[in-house]
């Protein structure tokens, strides 16, 4: 059984925009799902509160490039508070829709943005108790990971990250 696909997923899959690392990057985030294998690293670079630019890398399926590339589309010229409430969601029906299947990458997009976005907050002091409601998302994966599960995780992650930095 073949996965239907949009025609704007296809195009971001295929013509992904802002791939890449950024020297020095103001905000960085790295993120996984050790089930599927998919990774996902986004650098933002802010000027004056404004996300100028951002860049992914991403190993994984179709469905995680599309998703990383029109998450970077999507925040481009955003105040990092409007880029702050991206959610899955939003990132899916840019693309007009994703596969059940495939939500997964979506999120995956957003908890990458937000990642990154909280490191910034926290390394400019400009953390909020409105900005850290925004992070529930991933706080709640988290919560529901055995302490077992996280170990594998961070495990599978840190030797992701090697594959990443070495490309």
């Amino acid at each position: 059984m073949a996965l239907e696909y949009s025609e704007k997923v296809m195009d971001h899959f295929l013509h992904p925009r802002n791939v890449g690392e950024i020297e020095k990057a103001d905000a960085s985030g790295t993120v996984g799902n050790p089930v599927c294998g998919d990774i996902m690293k986004m650098d933002l670079k802010i000027e004056d509160g404004i996300i100028k630019d951002a860049k992914f890398k991403t190993f994984g399926c179709g469905s995680a490039i599309a998703t990383s590339s029109m998450a970077t589309e999507m925040i481009i010229g955003k105040t990092v508070d409007e880029a702050l409430v991206l959610t899955n969601k939003a990132v899916a029906e840019a693309l007009d829709g994703l596969p059940p299947i495939k939500m997964h990458c979506s999120i995956l997009a957003e908890q990458a943005v937000k990642t990154a976005l909280k490191k910034y907050f926290e390394e400019h002091d400009m953390m909020t108790p409105e900005r850290a409601a925004q992070f529930k998302i991933l706080d709640e994966e988290e919560e529901e990971e055995s302490s077992v599960y996280r170990s594998k995780r961070a495990e599978y992650m840190n030797e992701q990250k090697d594959l990443m930095q070495n490309k």
